[in-house]
């Protein structure tokens, strides 16, 4: 880690707050939901400054804990009666902005790689394109909710694209991690994000960031939000 810039360390801290406040409001301001997210920051915080996801001796292997608990949780918001109802009362407009977030992320990735902490595999150097998501959200935005001149079919099919983005980077960072589950990047795998306070990409943005491309989807599919007044059929 004294590798990594003060700088880079800056920013990405920047980048998880500015992911905290944007879900906040894309979810009406609703406090108990974000005090929640928030207390489980301090708490992957702290582990990742204890040392603990860095341990790949364990079993199972700890880096499984810096990405289950999230996923589990939006599994869990999306088979719960109270889950859905809460992605319902969600505000599509945001749920798109919050994507530019993803600039900074793979900024911050590639700053990570030049000093040696997770192979270029996970960088747009590589095969990571999800910058794309965070460039086009603010456009997307303008296009559907400022112009009104795209409707839901291209708000959709950019959804679609994006998780397929995240997908794609979500499964490099996996099969690079130095676990039993290891197939790539034996020379320098993905450890970068098993220290704080780059722990917080894992186990806090991408479930955030997911969970949000996953509840836009839903809400367009089902005509879960009155659309007529925000974007174009």
């Amino acid at each position: 880690m004294e590798n990594v810039s003060m700088f880079t360390i800056i920013m990405f801290i920047l980048t998880t707050i500015a992911t905290l406040w944007l879900f906040y409001i894309a979810s009406d301001e609703n406090k108990k939901v974000v005090l929640l997210i928030l207390l489980w920051t301090i708490g992957v915080g702290v582990l990742g400054l204890s040392g603990f996801y860095q341990k790949t001796d364990t079993v199972p292997p700890r880096f499984i804990f810096l990405l289950a608990p999230g996923f589990l949780i939006v599994l869990l918001l999306f088979l719960t009666k109270k889950g859905k109802q809460f992605i319902d009362s969600l505000d599509l407009k945001w749920l798109t902005l919050i994507h530019v977030v993803r600039i900074p992320v793979e900024v911050v990735l590639h700053a990570v790689f030049l000093s040696g902490l997770i192979p270029v595999y996970m960088t747009f150097e590589g095969y990571n394109f999800d910058i794309i998501s965070g460039i086009t959200a603010p456009v997307v935005y303008y296009l559907v909710f400022v112009k009104k001149i795209r409707g839901r079919r291209f708000l959709l099919f950019w959804n679609f694209l994006c998780l397929a983005l995240l997908i794609n980077i979500l499964t490099i960072a996996v099969l690079s991690a130095q676990t039993p589950f290891q197939k790539l990047a034996f020379d320098q795998p993905n450890i970068g994000v098993t220290y704080f306070p780059f722990v917080w990409l894992p186990a806090v943005i991408v479930p955030i960031v997911l969970f949000s491309q996953l509840a836009a989807i839903r809400k367009l599919l089902l005509g879960k939000q009155n659309l007529s007044q925000t974007i174009s059929k």
